[in-house]
């Protein structure tokens, strides 16, 4: 077990610094070993907390002492200050997890001066050639998700994406319409809509979808912090879920079982993630490289209350859906 604890870092401590301390031989990188850097976008949300359980087993294995902090994002920007990377080599870090942080070119380009190796978890965006990251199979867990409500018999089914330009979104996005696609069901642009990851952008695109003409009877959410907003704009218009809309969801976070009705959802293995994160940054810092630069651990459906058949509609429409990349 890991004990954590306030640690300052050149100064007076930030309430968001935090060392975990692994009671295992000391982290044998190359050269003088130093601690490994775990930075998030927030300490508060239970995607923070799974990433950081996931980080602090694969360490307590592998042996380096973890610095967490939180380098939180403004606006839609999820660049890191630059003054937090100078913090690296000020306490000689040997490495760097960046969860779904966007650096920019220049912070790419100062990584590979300084020789700090890194990975990405869950990249807000695609990375450049060459970089190593780790996410969810996001378009496997697109296919999943829609072939759930496609078996039940949806044939009207909106899909709430993230940004336009967000990778594991536009991917989720991907294998929805993949899903329709091998099922032989119509492809809809009206029921489809992006939205911020937030519970508020996503009650007004719900509303949205539920004021069309022919509404969907099931809504794919392809954010777990989406799903509140989405269960929101049903129950004000007295619309119930599942009986007359189905919501299924993505990333399976722990609120997914408290909401009323508890929420299906594809469950990503965001703890996994994270600890195969760290191992491979144990690899590189000690000078190895994996096979590949991209690694997706795989999702699977976990069916709660919050799915059924559309009103009126046996589950038969469609049987089992198997879909297949797209070119």
């Amino acid at each position: 077990m890991h004990a954590v604890t306030a640690r300052p870092s050149g100064g007076p401590s930030p309430p968001s610094a935090h060392r975990l301390r692994a009671r295992r031989p000391a982290f044998a990188g190359a050269g003088a070993p130093g601690p490994v850097d775990l930075v998030l976008r927030s300490l508060d949300s239970s995607r923070s907390g799974a990433v950081v359980s996931g980080v602090e087993a694969a360490a307590y294995e592998a042996g380096p002492e973890v610095v967490v902090s939180a380098a939180p994002a403004r606006g839609r920007d999820a660049r890191p200050e630059q003054g937090r990377l100078d913090k690296l080599t000020a306490r000689g870090s040997s490495g760097v997890l960046f969860h779904r942080a966007e650096l920019s070119a220049a912070q790419y380009a100062w990584l590979d001066h300084h020789h700090i190796p890194y990975v990405l978890i869950d990249p807000a965006h695609e990375p450049p050639a060459g970089v190593v990251s780790v996410g969810a199979a996001d378009w496997q867990g697109g296919v999943c998700a829609t072939g759930h409500l496609l078996e039940l018999g949806h044939e009207r089914i909106g899909v709430l994406a993230g940004h336009r330009r967000s990778m594991a979104g536009e991917a989720r996005l991907a294998g929805y319409r993949s899903a329709l696609a091998s099922a032989g069901a119509r492809y809809r642009a009206e029921y489809v809509r992006h939205a911020d990851c937030d519970e508020t952008s996503a009650r007004l695109r719900t509303h949205e979808l539920l004021d069309l003409p022919e509404p969907p009877t099931s809504v794919f959410v392809c954010s777990g912090p989406m799903a509140l907003g989405v269960y929101a704009a049903p129950a004000e218009r007295r619309v119930r879920v599942p009986e007359e809309t189905s919501v299924a969801g993505f990333d399976d976070p722990p609120e997914a079982r408290w909401t009323v009705p508890p929420l299906t959802t594809a469950r990503r293995p965001l703890a996994k993630t994270a600890a195969t994160a760290l191992r491979l940054l144990v690899r590189l810092t000690h000078g190895e490289r994996p096979e590949g630069t991209r690694t997706e651990l795989p999702t699977r459906l976990v069916r709660r209350a919050s799915t059924a058949p559309p009103p009126t509609v046996r589950p038969t429409a469609y049987g089992p859906v198997t879909a297949r990349p797209t070119a």
